[in-house]
């Protein structure tokens, strides 16, 4: 099998659980290193790799991918070094922090004709996935309105100061809702209109860490909303049709098991407790719905053929794009108490 070998651009979080990990394991990618600019820990868990002391070096490397997993007022400048090198390149969510900068990044990768994927996980969540095969059954007819939560309780202060400084990227609004706006789009579609309203709860904090908004299209709304106050937490996934009703906490547990230190496999990885399955409720029938695999693996799985097969990236840039311009609107709408039409 052709290996596409790969560089992380940090090995903090994201590096060492949400892509080491992966790359380590499947079959396809060889990780060669990642760019560590204070402490040097990348060769403790894969002594095969090398620590790179600066992106010149990562660029000048024989990565073909390049990993851009550093803080996202860092995506633009590092995304668009690694494709003027001629690098395949793979950017965490929210991708970008405008959606020009988007655009301008996916010009640059259709000229050159080099993959740039954003890296949204979440589509591969268990939780979601069960959402949506629910959805795509037509098992509920038209649907009426829908809601998408990732709440959490945290009200402190990150340690991570650099997430808690007013700049580019910053705020709940870029970090949870670029997961549940990139769903929403997956599930709906692009809506017609946006209204928002987003808040600064935490004492003392510099960034968003509320926002509630309402998608508007023809027949439905569909409501976002996350929050750090959520002590008891509402289900993730509300889709009410016209035939019934389904409800999904959100149970994915892909996170929880890498910070435990496991490694991703392709027989039980993501599988969720069977506490947590959905309920379907249609007619006189009210049921609990086997919940669906979770595995982060489908995403390199479909990057990797992309880069070697020259298939469609998993998550297009283009589709960043849309994001992005929701949250604009969202901020827009906020500034301007009123519905931003698309």
């Amino acid at each position: 099998m052709q290996l596409v070998k790969t560089a992380l651009l940090a090995y903090g979080g994201s590096g060492k659980l949400f892509h080491a990990p992966f790359l380590n394991v499947h079959e396809g990618y060889e990780l060669i290193g990642a760019w560590e600019r204070s402490k040097k820990n990348i060769q403790k868990d894969y002594p095969q790799t090398k620590s790179f002391d600066s992106l010149e070096d990562v660029l000048q490397s024989d990565a073909e991918l390049i990993i851009v997993n550093t803080p996202i007022y860092t995506h633009y400048e590092y995304a668009k070094k690694a494709l003027e090198a001629g690098k395949h390149v793979l950017v965490e969510k929210a991708f970008v922090a405008t959606s020009s900068e988007a655009e301008e990044l996916d010009n640059i990768a259709i000229e050159k004709n080099l993959k740039l994927c954003v890296y949204q996980n979440r589509r591969w969540d268990s939780d979601f996935l069960t959402t949506q095969n629910i959805l795509k059954s037509g098992e509920l007819g038209e649907i009426l309105e829908a809601e998408i939560r990732f709440e959490r309780y945290n009200p402190n202060l990150n340690p991570k100061a650099w997430k808690e400084k007013n700049q580019p990227g910053s705020g709940i609004l870029m970090d949870l809702g670029a997961h549940i706006i990139d769903q929403a789009l997956v599930l709906f579609g692009w809506p017609e209109a946006v209204f928002a309203d987003i808040r600064t709860l935490r004492p003392n904090s510099e960034v968003n860490d509320f926002f509630d908004i309402l998608l508007f299209y023809p027949n439905n709304r569909v409501r976002l909303k996350a929050t750090f106050f959520a002590k008891e937490q509402l289900p993730g996934y509300v889709l009410q049709g016209r035939n019934g009703s389904f409800i999904k906490m959100r149970g994915d547990v892909q996170e929880d098991d890498l910070k435990l230190g496991k490694m991703p496999n392709r027989d039980n990885w993501g599988t969720e407790d069977k506490t947590l399955e959905a309920i379907l409720n249609i007619g006189e029938h009210r049921k609990k719905i086997e919940t669906l695999q979770g595995n982060y693996l489908g995403l390199f799985d479909d990057l990797y053929r992309s880069i070697v097969m020259d298939e469609e990236v998993p998550v297009p840039a283009s589709e960043a794009v849309k994001s992005l311009k929701i949250m604009e609107a969202a901020e827009k709408s906020v500034l301007t108490s009123s519905k931003i039409k698309l």
